[in-house]
């Protein structure tokens, strides 16, 4: 490590500077706030809850959806833009999960989709 520092070359995969720690838990949290804000439109959420609660509200909010309310679930995934056909896809395929499972781990895959694409675009 030492003679990498004194020869000037970087080796990031040895080296990684505290600033860029700090930077990578910064953009983390950044996705974090952005994802709470989208999946905000149609479910309320705390400000602060990590992603797995975030997860698990989700997959009971979609559970409660596919019992009590499809028609609304519809019109949450169509506005979410969730493909249907791959969707459609997962359930057959994942058959020995809970459709809500699936159902919420797709729609958060779509959302986090969307940070990435407003992320790349915005800069």
């Amino acid at each position: 490590m030492d003679k990498i520092k004194q020869s000037g070359i970087a080796a990031p995969d040895l080296y990684i500077p505290n600033l860029y720690i700090k930077e990578y838990k910064n953009n983390i949290m950044e996705d974090l706030t952005a994802l709470r804000i989208i999946i905000g439109k149609d479910f309320e959420l705390e400000e602060e809850i990590p992603e797995e609660i975030i997860r698990q509200k989700m997959v009971h909010a979609f559970s409660w959806l596919l019992d009590n309310d499809i028609s609304k679930m519809m019109n949450i995934l169509y506005r979410a833009d969730v493909d249907e056909d791959k969707l459609k896809s997962l359930l057959v395929s994942r058959s020995q999960l809970p459709s809500a499972e699936i159902i919420a781990d797709e729609y958060i895959s779509r959302q986090k989709q969307k940070v990435e694409t407003r992320k790349k675009y915005s800069s």
